[in-house]
């Protein structure tokens, strides 16, 4: 008799998706200014970290979800594309780039994620400016 063992995880393409999905849900959720699938995509402990014109943006994702509601990144140019993901067990790393966020900015962020209950959830952004000026205050 064989016995099977119920594997969690899924596939490798399976969880690649599941990874993408979620990713995806957050820079739609930055470009239209949607809190409710920036809340789908990030942990509620969930922290970002990041310099911008200077300034050090080391918080809680609250505070992504407010800067988004009040000024999304979308004004008619952004984009964004899935570089890279990396993944073993329940922890993985998406690398992103972003252009055109309001307007003239580019990013290249680092997410990381877990899988919790079976859910893939970012859990930190990592972001590094690497051109444009954002707009004034």
């Amino acid at each position: 008799m064989t016995e099977v063992i119920e594997d969690r995880a899924g596939s490798a393409v399976d969880d690649y998706d599941a990874i993408c999905r979620t990713v995806r849900l957050c820079l739609e959720g930055e470009a239209e200014g949607d809190v409710d699938k920036l809340r789908r995509a990030f942990h509620t402990d969930a922290r970002m970290f990041g310099s911008l014109g200077g300034e050090r943006f080391d918080v809680p994702i609250e505070e992504l979800f407010a800067l988004a509601a009040s000024a999304p990144a979308d004004t008619g140019r952004y984009r964004s594309r899935i570089l890279a993901v990396q993944q073993t067990g329940d922890a993985a790393v998406a690398t992103v780039a972003e252009e055109g966020y309001w307007g003239s900015v580019s990013f290249v962020d680092y997410f990381s994620l877990a899988r919790i209950d079976g859910e893939w959830t970012i859990v930190a952004k990592l972001f590094a400016h690497t051109g444009g000026e954002p707009p004034p205050s």
